[in-house]
């Protein structure tokens, strides 16, 4: 496992647009939030590209990323938004590169699949959290756990946890996650991580039932979930009755005897809270308390 350096005040970071498109209007708000946050803000040339449904060709948007581990004046790289695009870059992208210059990346949704990748392929810890589109609707609490998330050099804690918990219990492994379509899209690729030993997190929005249901059932003959320590399920919004969906991950996961813990503000919605992915976690959804063992840089 690697970490990245942490985030201080004063710092330039980077914005990226390496899945869907977004204009400089939808961009603007965030932008000013960061420099008002006190940061320096370093917009990649190709950020307001557009070609169809994502933000440029390939070349662009993979040469904006590698740009900013490249360059040493940037200390973190955050998305600008998700959409699709993301996968396109797996197999191009200069893994070696990001592993020799570590730095802290930040996105969600599609960006889950950058954060899998870069995380199996390099051991980079990488953070499933807000994006700059959203940084003007973002809670100010939010805010404030992402910063702890990349700056702060004690391992912080969630407790109680928000939601709750569908199966009691008590488990530690490092905690792997994020967005269900895309972590379902890495299997079979060398993307994906191993989630066996893990506390697994898991978000989606605007997916019907029937469509987790597949998700969760393709992920178990896959094989991916044996071994997994222990879940956590964010809100799922627009997918349906909240009753529904909490019946659904019960059916899938209970019988694996792990602690479940669900309702956690996590992905799709202002109220997002920052997860590093690799970092050792302790969950124990009978006092429904999530616990960092380590701080997530250095």
């Amino acid at each position: 496992m690697i970490k990245p350096s942490r985030l201080k005040l004063g710092d330039t970071v980077g914005v990226v647009s390496p899945a869907g498109p977004v204009s400089r209007s939808d961009l603007d708000a965030g932008l000013r939030f960061l420099e008002n946050k006190g940061f320096k803000v370093h917009v990649a040339p190709h950020v307001y590209d557009r070609l169809d449904y994502m933000a440029g060709n390939d070349e662009d948007r993979l040469s904006d990323l590698e740009d900013m581990f490249r360059n040493p004046g940037i200390k973190a790289v955050f998305c600008s938004r998700g959409g699709y695009g993301s996968l396109r870059l797996l197999d191009r992208m200069d893994y070696d590169l990001i592993g020799n210059n570590p730095k802290i990346i930040v996105g969600y949704s599609d960006i889950t699949a950058l954060l899998a990748a870069i995380f199996k392929q390099t051991g980079l810890v990488t953070f499933h959290g807000p994006m700059v589109k959203g940084f003007a609707e973002l809670p100010e609490k939010r805010w404030q756990d992402l910063v702890r998330m990349i700056s702060s050099e004690k391992p912080m804690s969630f407790a109680p946890m928000e939601g709750y918990s569908l199966n009691g219990g008590k488990a530690t492994g490092p905690i792997i996650g994020g967005n269900l379509s895309l972590l379902s899209r890495l299997l079979g690729t060398p993307y994906m991580p191993d989630l066996g030993g893990s506390i697994l997190f898991i978000e989606d929005r605007g997916e019907a039932l029937y469509r987790l249901d597949r998700m969760f059932t393709h992920l178990a003959l896959s094989g991916n979930l044996k071994g997994i320590k222990g879940l956590i399920a964010g809100r799922f919004a627009g997918c349906g009755d909240a009753a529904c969906v909490s019946k659904l991950i019960k059916e899938h996961f209970k019988p694996m005897n792990i602690p479940i813990a669900a309702g956690f503000p996590l992905g799709h919605d202002p109220d997002n809270i920052t997860f590093p992915l690799g970092i050792p976690v302790t969950l124990d959804t009978d006092v429904m308390k999530l616990s960092l063992l380590e701080p997530t840089v250095i």
